[in-house]
């Protein structure tokens, strides 16, 4: 029996000869109106990006402008030294004398105080929420110090004023007796009776910033990469040198930030803090037990007597150097934070 040889396959004229490259389909085109639609629309979003981004430094450029004009004439009619002044005369026109320097002093001393107290309690807070706390806790949790956020200011200093000044009265007599050597809890340009003190309203300031300063840091800390904590925990770290060595180090730029808008918010606060702080008939030395003016308090307080020129712009230099003062804040968390305000 005989076998008879399969026929040759006969070769496509296409198939490439040995050694020779077949050559490369050319990509298909993409369609036209597709290609100028994305491009309108990118054209489009960006345009309205720039936009936005532009209405906020306008804003902001037209804020500072219009306090600068204001300003000017009653700097000029101005008979007292405006930075290192404590004085605050501006019922006479033809005599204006007006100066930063008491109300610098209370701002930062009460604003500063405030964030001692609550930058700790606000970490310690993201860290138990964020590592600690079970899932079922930690959500009502922080729900409920968000919610602090929603209270008014005037709440705040109402309850500040008439429940938490005579429980801290006690603690600041404490205070100024055996620590009164340091110039922080020397005796102050008010009584202590009824706690319309520097010390009482930084209190309040600092549970007004709370939840601000620990809404940021709990988010920054939430996005710690879980590769790090396995490995940590790989090298037999306990819980605490967990947070202490992979949680805290990437959310350092959001304590940060987290910190100078709390700061932000106790720097500018003026209800809660007009209705806390005892006016003073001499200046402060620096002490928690001091009294007197904010730069936002004691605007809000003239705000009735705003009918001529010269006066409301003493007013309103005064706003001009907070306004100043929030953006030496801003430059300094930057440069904290390593020009970043997220992890890393």
């Amino acid at each position: 029996m005989t076998i008879k040889p399969e026929p040759a396959a006969v070769s496509s004229p296409s198939r490439s000869k040995p050694g020779q490259s077949s050559p490369a389909k050319p990509p298909p085109a993409p369609a036209s109106g597709l290609r100028s639609g994305g491009q309108w629309g990118d054209r489009v979003f960006g345009s309205i990006a720039t936009a936005a981004g532009a209405t906020i430094i306008a804003a902001i450029a037209l804020m500072a402008l219009f306090l600068i004009i204001r300003a000017v004439p009653s700097l000029q009619a101005n008979k007292a030294n405006f930075i290192t002044s404590s004085e605050f005369s501006t019922t006479d026109e033809t005599n204006l004398r007006f100066g930063i320097a008491e109300l610098f002093q209370i701002t930062v001393l009460s604003s500063v105080f405030a964030l001692m107290i609550a930058v700790p309690i606000a970490i310690g807070i993201a860290a138990f929420l964020t590592n600690y706390a079970p899932a079922r806790l930690a959500k009502p949790f922080a729900i409920l110090v968000d919610l602090l956020a929603a209270v008014p200011s005037i709440v705040f200093g109402l309850w500040g004023i008439f429940v938490l000044a005579p429980w801290l009265e006690p603690v600041a007599r404490f205070l100024n007796s055996h620590l009164g050597w340091l110039f922080l809890f020397a005796d102050g340009n008010v009584s202590l009776a009824g706690g319309g003190t520097v010390f009482t309203a930084g209190v309040v300031l600092a549970v007004m910033i709370l939840p601000i300063i620990t809404s940021v840091t709990r988010e920054v800390f939430a996005l710690t990469p879980r590769g790090h904590v396995e490995a940590a925990q790989a090298l037999g770290a306990t819980k605490w040198e967990v947070v202490r060595m992979t949680v805290f180090p990437y959310g350092r730029s959001g304590m940060v930030a987290g910190s100078m808008l709390g700061l932000g918010r106790a720097l500018g606060e003026t209800v809660a803090v007009l209705i806390i702080l005892r006016a003073a008939a001499t200046p402060g030395h620096w002490s928690l037990f001091d009294g007197g003016y904010t730069f936002a308090s004691k605007i809000a307080s003239a705000a009735a007597e705003f009918s001529s020129k010269l006066p409301t712009g003493a007013y309103i230099a005064a706003g001009l150097v907070l306004f100043i003062l929030t953006f030496i804040v801003n430059a300094l968390a930057r440069a904290a934070a390593g020009g970043r305000v997220s992890g890393g």
